[in-house]
Parts: C-alpha cells; structure tokens; sequence
C-alpha cells in the first residue's frame, strides 16, 4: 500500500499549483456527459409532463394569435412587393405593432418557424410518452397484479364483506360463476392468506389512450402537411371569357366560359354557376360547372364558387404596337368611402402598376361618368403617380410611353383555390382519437380482487377494486356486491357492510 508523502498532503490542503503539475479539477476538465447519458435526458424531457403542458399551451397561444391577427393571404407570402403592399395596407390597423409583428412572423402565424416547430415537438413528445406508457398498459393487460395485501381489503376505494354458509372452496367458485357470467376474466391467485381470485374486464381498453395520442400526432402531422405543401386562395377572381393562372406551381390555368346568378321572387340569391376549364399548358384537363356547394377539384386542387363582381377588359400596347396586357381587371376592391370599385394589374418589365377606378354600383361619380374608368399608373418602386387618365370604352389613350385601351366592362367569378393535403390525414387522426376516446370512456378496464376466508358461519368473502372514482362502476359492484350477497339468504349467511364506501 502507498503512503502520501508530505508534500503530496500540503498540495491536497492548500491547493497550491506547483511549478510544471498544474492542479485540475473537474470544471477544468469540462462536463463530460456520455451518449446515453444525453439521450436519456433527451428522453425524460420529452416524456416530461411539464413539457406537454408547455407545448400545448405555446401551440394554443399561437393558434390564438393566428386567428386574432389578419394572416397575409398565400398569394402574396412568396412575392416580396405583393406582401409589402399588403403591410401597407394592415398598417393603419396595427399602428406601430406592425414592424415587430411582421419580425416575429405573427402575419403567417401557421407557415412560421415557430408554429412548426412547436407542431413538431408536441407531436414527438406525444410519441414519447406514448412509447413510454404501452409497456406498462402491455403489462397490466398481460400480467397483472393478482395478489394484494390483506390491508387493501381494508382500504381500497370499493370494499365489501359477505358471509355465505359454503365452505371456502364451494364459495370461491360461487364467486368466480358470478363473475364470468359478467363476461370477467379470472385468474386465481396461489397465495395465501385463505382462497384468492383476481378478476377483470376490458383489459384492452386502456390502450384507447394509445389510440387516442396516435390519432392526435397524425393530426398534428397532418397540419404540418398543409402547412408546408398547401395553399389557399380566398381571392381567386376570373373574368368571363379568360383564363387565370393558378399558380403555386401547379401549372394550372383556369378559363371562366360563363357566369350565371339567379335569385328568388323575394330578392333572395338561388345560384350561383360558373362553367370552368381546367388547362396545363393548351390540353384541357376537366371542365364542369361550379357551384357553392359543387367545387371542381383536379389532383388535390379544389376550386370553389365564392363570389362574382365586374372587371374592366384593358389592353394595353407599347410604342411598337405589341400587346403587353390584354385580360380583364376584377373590381374587386372598394374605396374607403364606397364611392369606387377599383381594380389594379402590373406590369413587371415596365416596372408599372395600374389602378382601375369606377363608380361603385349604385354610386354616382362626377369625375367618372357611367360606362367610364379612370386610370391611375405608378411605377412600382415609387408612390408618386406619373399619370391619371379617364377612359371611355374602345378609345386608345396614351399615357407615357404606352397606349392604354378600356375595351368594355364583364362579369367575372371569384373563387377559392386551395390544397390540403393533409386534410386527409386530419379525419383519419380524428378517427382514431375518436375510437380511443370512445374506448377508454365507455368501456374502461374493471378489476376486482377477491378473498375468501373460512369461518365458523361458512366463509367469509371479501372483495375490493380500485376503481373509486367510476360512479357506474360503483353502481355495478354495489348491485354485483348484492348478488353474491343473496347467496347469504341460505340459512346461516349474511351480507355485512364495511367502510363508508363499502357497498
């Protein structure tokens, strides 16, 4: 055995660093933690109940603000002038909120970093916790506890105490008819003290909360889906007569042939159809008339009726004469103080984007009369307008370096395009939250110990359950509890309450 030499304990006492022996210690040498040791703290974070609770409340929150606050429309998220038009115009409502808001992405609260993020780990830590719970449903289902303590007789939540004039043995197997004839499951119990039986029912049930979590990832799962591949397009206004790219990558154009309302005697809108064609690139794909409740849809994408409204057919040409926009122009905007509907279109090469005034229907504009549209042009890096003209129909006006033609006013149909993948998954995760829930609440998992003991009467029968909280439940023992009780009307039997919850 070695011994410390003095100026090894001198070293250890005072801590002095001695000339080329450096003292370490542990913050010197760093934390060290092993692989396991990060995984299983990983592990018990995930499974922690303060972690779902955390994730469920941040993911309530901002699905709260998602639907408090005005969300950008899909259309504009990818178009860096379109969204910052679209501040512009949310700006007068969130005065100074605006800037931070935009910052932490509060106006695409559901395709934001944070929402998925928190959608992600709620759905993993879900999945943790139900991987960590099915052994212990696995083994409670498969390997019960069948023997008790003598003093669970005493305390458990529903007790009871019979005397039957039968031997132990006779009595015992009184019991466990009465119990399978209820469709238990019995399973006897070796160990003393005197004769015991575990019972049960619905030992499968409890893995409806397994069930029921799986339902809720796959739902969690499928808003991430929709989220990251989906689109919707409230605003989706073709003119009768052209086509509207749809965009979003589908290669999809859609051509409005004809647009159709019809009302009731009482003023009352009775339909709304618009006969749409479905093209990618010049081969038509489907064709069908749409109505609120009959959209067209085409590989995941659905086109629905939602509104109807006048655009104004403009032309516009260069200098050379060459077309560079001829499509209508929804009016699908009105002015703050209703008088206009207005319209706007852009042209990117020539950096221009173009307003399109009318009076609103039913409105009188002195500075545009009926059948007239004033146009106001931009360019599209400044707020300064460069040109205002009022236009009658079929009358070339040149303004700048172009010639701008109103050709005519046509009805056009608005629609919403959307995708949603996920929507699928959604009714398969809430089937099966559905069928969990159904499972745990209506068909929960009974048990009963029983006990059997001889006594100078016959035997004395003592049963238990944990299940106090289940008022049905406790209804059902207290009747099952009378049942084996009615044996004690034989001569020399007795039914004896125990307890304040005995039954």
């Amino acid at each position: 055995m070695s011994q410390k030499t003095h100026t090894d304990v001198d070293e250890t006492v005072t801590g002095r660093e001695q000339p080329g022996n450096l003292a370490r210690d542990d913050l010197d040498s760093g934390i060290e933690i092993s692989p396991r040791d990060l995984v299983d703290r990983i592990y018990r974070f995930l499974i922690s109940k303060r972690t779902g609770l955390t994730l469920i409340l941040a993911m309530g929150l901002l699905t709260l603000v998602g639907t408090l606050l005005e969300q950008a429309p899909d259309r504009v998220r990818d178009d860096p002038q379109a969204y910052a038009s679209w501040l512009d115009s949310v700006r007068p409502k969130y005065g100074g909120w605006t800037n931070p808001l935009n910052m932490a992405g509060m106006f695409e609260v559901f395709s934001s970093v944070w929402f998925k993020s928190v959608t992600i780990l709620l759905a993993v830590s879900i999945l943790a916790c139900t991987i960590h719970r099915t052994p212990q449903l696995w083994k409670r289902a498969m390997h019960p506890r069948i023997h008790v303590a003598e003093a669970f007789f005493s305390h458990a939540g529903l007790r009871a105490k019979v005397t039957l004039p039968l031997p132990p043995e006779q009595a015992i197997e009184q019991v466990r008819a009465a119990l399978n004839g209820r469709r238990f499951r019995t399973i006897t119990d070796p160990r003393g003290p005197g004769l015991n039986l575990y019972s049960d029912r619905f030992r499968y049930t409890p893995f409806g909360t397994v069930l029921a979590h799986l339902g809720f990832v796959v739902i969690l799962g499928a808003v991430l889906i929709s989220a990251t591949t989906g689109f919707k397009n409230t605003q989706f206004p073709v003119t009768v007569g052209t086509r509207a790219d749809v965009g979003y990558g589908t290669g999809l154009t859609v051509e409005a042939r004809s647009f159709s309302d019809t009302y009731h005697a009482d003023g009352r809108p009775k339909d709304y159809v618009s006969e749409l064609v479905l093209y990618r690139g010049d081969r038509e794909l489907a064709s069908q008339e749409v109505r609120v409740n009959s959209p067209l849809r085409w590989e995941g994408v659905t086109f629905y009726q939602s509104y109807f409204g006048v655009s104004a057919v403009m032309q516009v040409k260069d200098s050379s004469g060459k077309n560079i926009f001829d499509a209508g122009v929804p009016l699908s905007f009105t002015s703050d103080d209703g008088q206009n509907a207005i319209g706007q279109f852009t042209m990117p090469d020539q950096n221009l984007m173009v307003y399109v005034v009318s009076a609103a229907s039913g409105q009188v504009d002195p500075t545009i009369r009926a059948g007239q549209v004033r146009l106001e042009i931009f360019r599209m890096d400044s707020e300064q307008a460069i040109g205002a003209e009022v236009l009658s129909p079929g009358q070339p006006t040149t303004i700048g370096d172009l010639t701008y033609t109103f050709e005519r006013e046509r009805q056009f149909t608005g629609l919403i395009v959307s995708r949603d993948p996920g929507a699928l998954w959604v009714w398969v995760g809430s089937s099966l939250m559905m069928l969990g829930l159904c499972l745990v609440l209506f068909f929960r998992h009974r048990r009963i110990w029983v006990r059997v003991r001889s006594t100078d009467e016959g035997s004395e029968v003592l049963l238990a359950s944990t299940e106090r909280r289940d008022s049905g439940f406790e209804l059902w023992f207290r009747q099952f509890v009378a049942d084996v009780g009615a044996l004690a009307e034989k001569p020399g039997g007795h039914h004896e309450k125990v307890g304040a919850k005995d039954a």
